[in-house]
């Protein structure tokens, strides 16, 4: 576990999932520039973790990398543990943790990833979700604006037919799911929101073994490129921020008009 210092004054804590690279650390690093003490969570890469502590530590933010695989309902709990331990109590979640497992058709995807995926992607998104209430249930005086943003995709609506439909059936769960928890926690003052982005050019493509992807797709996209990590994180933190105060049960597209 590696922690950046906390300043006095309280912040507003977060836990991002899968925060070492791409869409996760860069929401890390906004949260934690405009005053959000955050959790970075991720599985495996610790030094790509360790770099995003060091950004946020060297512009006066804090931080704790925490590591843990969000499939596992033992793991989740020790993540909120940690992170309460050394930042307080939990005011947000971002539920970033996804895999996509290989591009390719159907036909050709054995068990063993049809269910990683589905235990990351969906169980694990809804382990984070009852574990972030329970940490919110156990604060009730906390300040109002509690939040969960959930991750989801384009593929949801799309389908992404040849490439990976058990991924995008995964976030096209998310986003029901995302509705259900939202009305079901609202009278709660709870807000849950989604965010659904369209191709961002992470290492996510690279991870499913085609690295050139974002550039084969950016011709498709009305705004002729894909999206900057960056540019997601802004739609994240506005859905975080009392400038979503009415906004539940949402999904935000940030897919470049697609």
């Amino acid at each position: 576990m590696v922690v950046a210092a906390v300043s006095g004054r309280m912040r507003r804590v977060v836990v991002v999932t899968g925060a070492g690279r791409g869409i996760g650390a860069a929401t890390a690093r906004l949260l934690a520039r405009v005053g959000y003490a955050v959790c970075v969570n991720y599985r495996q890469d610790a030094e790509a973790a360790a770099a995003v502590i060091r950004d946020i530590e060297a512009a006066g933010g804090a931080a704790v990398a925490v590591r843990a695989d969000t499939a596992s309902e033992e793991d989740v709990r020790r993540l909120f543990e940690e992170a309460e331990d050394a930042l307080g109590p939990l005011h947000a979640l971002v539920n970033n943790a996804g895999i996509t497992g290989p591009l390719g058709h159907f036909a050709g995807r054995d068990a063993a990833t049809l269910r990683r995926v589905v235990d990351v992607n969906l169980v694990g998104c809804m382990l984070c979700a009852r574990e972030a209430l329970h940490c919110f249930a156990r604060n009730p005086g906390a300040p109002p604006g509690r939040s969960i943003v959930n991750l989801s995709s384009v593929a949801a609506a799309t389908g992404s037919p040849g490439e990976y439909v058990h991924y995008a059936a995964t976030k096209a769960a998310v986003e029901t799911f995302t509705l259900g928890l939202a009305r079901e926690v609202a009278e709660q003052g709870i807000r849950v929101n989604a965010v659904a982005p369209g191709t961002v050019n992470t290492g996510i493509h690279a991870a499913a073994g085609d690295p050139d992807r974002p550039a084969r797709i950016a011709p498709r996209v009305p705004m002729q490129r894909v999206g900057a990590p960056e540019e997601v994180a802004e739609a994240i933190l506005w859905l975080l921020s009392e400038a979503a105060s009415y906004t539940t049960g949402a999904v935000l597209k940030v897919t470049g008009g697609l």
